[in-house]
C-alpha cells in the first residue's frame, strides 16, 4: 500500500507513552462501522474496539470502549455510574469533545480529557484494533497497553448483538 500513514493526535499520544503499535489503513465505508473495518482487515469483529462518546444526564461527556460485535447497555452503564441515563452524543457534539470526526474517533489524544469506561472483557484480549484518529485508519496494540495509557474504569456493560 502506498497510502500515507497519518500522524494523528492519537499516534502522538502513543509515541509519548512509548506504546508499540501497528498501523492499519483501510478503505473507509460510510456507516460501515466495525463490521466493515474487521472485514477489510480480515480480523474478528470482537477484537475491533469501537470508541463511543456518550454523555450523562448532566451533559458530562465520557469515552466508552466496546467490542465491535456488542452494543453498550446504557442502562447498565448508568446504573454503574449512579446517574439517571446515558446517551450517545450527537455527532457534532462528539466531534467537539474528542477533536476527532465520528467514524475516526480514537480514545487516545482526545481534545478534552474525559473519563474512559472499557468493557472489562476487552482487557483480557491479547491484541485489539482501535481507531487511530482518522476514518479508515486503525491501529493494533496489546490490550494491556491501552489499559495502561487510558486508565479506564473496567465495567461489564455489553449487550451482545442479536442474530
Amino acid at each position: 500500500m502506498s497510502e500515507k500513514i497519518p500522524v494523528t493526535q492519537a499516534i502522538r499520544t502513543l509515541r509519548l507513552h512509548k506504546v508499540v503499535y501497528a498501523e492499519w489503513p483501510y478503505a473507509y465505508e460510510e456507516k460501515g462501522g466495525t463490521a466493515a473495518s474487521a472485514r477489510e482487515l480480515g480480523v474478528d469483529e470482537h477484537v475491533v474496539i469501537k470508541t463511543l462518546i456518550m454523555e450523562n444526564d448532566k451533559k458530562q461527556p465520557m469515552i466508552v470502549l466496546m467490542h465491535g460485535d456488542c452494543e453498550v447497555s446504557t442502562k447498565n452503564l448508568a446504573r454503574h455510574l449512579k446517574v439517571k441515563h446515558i446517551v450517545p452524543c450527537q455527532p457534532e457534539v462528539a466531534n467537539r469533545h474528542s477533536g476527532y470526526m465520528v467514524g475516526g474517533t480514537s480514545p487516545f489524544g482526545t481534545k478534552r480529557a474525559m473519563p474512559v469506561y472499557m468493557q472489562d472483557s476487552i482487557a483480557t484480549l491479547d491484541i485489539i484494533y482501535i481507531n487511530g484518529g482518522k476514518r479508515g485508519f486503525l491501529i493494533s496494540l496489546v490490550a494491556a497497553e491501552a489499559v495502561r495509557v487510558l486508565k479506564p474504569v473496567l465495567l461489564d456493560m455489553a449487550n451482545p448483538h442479536e442474530g
